[in-house]
């Protein structure tokens, strides 16, 4: 199977839970690309048998560029087996509105795709200028779930078991999309 995977990273946590998935697909056996969003076009989706878009959450919305890529593409991501992922801090702490964040991702671009996930971010203080680091650990301090409020350290919340299962439960919904395809291309 040829899987393509689709990130919109602000600060570079979605892209490499986006590599992780495309590297579960490889060691399954199967081909995968990583492309960032703002760069994918209609032609990273031909010969594609399955899509997984992930897009990052900051000041409460998804990435604009992954909204506007369902939005353009979503005949194809009806087409196609397709799977989105959402990473935000309130995965770790306050499920309900990262249930919120993903149901708003879907109303805005009218795309429902089979498979769904919502992993934690990560919080990268070693990173961030002294404004952002400051404003980050006031949220960190107010937020549920027991955020890390040590600047001097990054924490990365993201379950890498949890994203294991997602790649590899979305593998088997292309596999059964392309037997059921199969089945009712075959004379009978």
């Amino acid at each position: 199977m040829n899987i393509c995977v689709l990130y919109a990273s602000k600060e570079g946590q979605t892209a490499r839970i986006a590599e992780y998935i495309a590297q579960v697909i490889r060691d399954r056996g199967h081909h995968a690309q990583t492309i960032d969003v703002r760069d994918a076009t209609a032609a990273d989706l031909r010969g594609c048998d399955g899509v997984v878009i992930g897009s990052s959450i900051h000041m409460g919305k998804h990435d604009k560029h992954a909204v506007a890529f369902a939005r353009e593409h979503l005949p194809t991501l009806e087409r196609l087996p397709s799977a989105f992922f959402s990473v935000s801090l309130a995965a770790h702490g306050d499920p309900d509105e990262a249930a919120r964040y993903v149901a708003e991702f879907e109303e805005a671009t009218g795309w429902r795709p089979l498979r769904v996930a919502r992993f934690s971010g990560a919080l990268l203080y070693t990173q961030y200028g002294f404004l952002k680091r400051r404003i980050l650990k006031k949220i960190a301090t107010e937020a549920p779930g027991g955020l890390g409020t040590d600047t001097s350290r990054d924490y990365v919340y993201t379950e890498w078991d949890g994203v294991t299962r997602f790649a590899e439960g979305f593998l088997r919904d292309v596999a059964t999309a392309a037997a059921a395809a199969q089945e009712t291309s075959s004379p009978a």
